[in-house]
């Protein structure tokens, strides 16, 4: 029973499909299509003449009601013939400190300074190169036990995730691009990153 339901199933998909393909063309894509002898002939437009416009001028639109007319050329506060007003323009002010980049993974990457809780500094570098579900980082220098295995890391939810061989969290940092700061996982010990 099993192998006619099969069969029967068989054959209704490729009839399906069978009737998909079919196509009341002939030839290919850009072919023209074939018609029947009951078919209407198609209706093209009738070309369109190109009308002829006169010569076009400019003069100044009228003031919008109740809104004053402008001042006569040269006054104070009209553009000058090389487009600069000069009475119009403000004071020059100092240029505004560009805004602090957002964090993110990308920002992160990079050779960084650490320096942990003794003093002691060492050179930390974190990788775009993918390690499995992490980021490949490197460490040199490092008297420090916890950072000198470091070989992994992450940013997550605002925070630089740095990871031991074994998979074990060796210190989380939060900070800005150019600098983080946090705590060594297994001391609590205060640790900072500097670029």
């Amino acid at each position: 029973m099993k192998s006619t339901t099969w069969i029967m199933t068989a054959t209704l998909c490729s009839a399906l499909a069978l009737g998909a393909c079919s196509s009341a063309r002939i030839g290919g894509f850009g072919s023209s299509p074939v018609r029947s002898a009951n078919a209407a002939p198609v209706m093209t437009p009738d070309p369109v003449e190109a009308v002829p416009s006169g010569p076009i001028t400019s003069s100044p639109l009228p003031p919008i009601d109740g809104q004053p007319l402008p001042p006569p050329e040269g006054a104070p506060g009209t553009m000058m013939p090389g487009g600069t007003d000069v009475a119009g323009l403000p004071p020059a002010a100092a240029p505004a400190p560009a805004p602090a980049a957002p964090a993110s993974r990308t920002s992160m990457v990079g050779g960084w300074t650490a320096r942990d809780a003794s003093g002691g500094t060492c050179r930390v570098q974190l990788s775009s190169t993918p390690a499995l579900d992490l980021y490949r980082a490197s460490t040199s220098g490092c008297s420090n036990q916890d950072l000198a295995r470091i070989n992994a890391w992450d940013y997550r939810d605002g925070e630089v995730y740095l990871y031991q061989t074994g998979g074990s969290v060796a210190a989380r940092l939060r900070g800005s691009s150019g600098s983080l700061s946090g705590v060594l996982a297994k001391s609590g010990a205060p640790l900072s990153l500097g670029r």
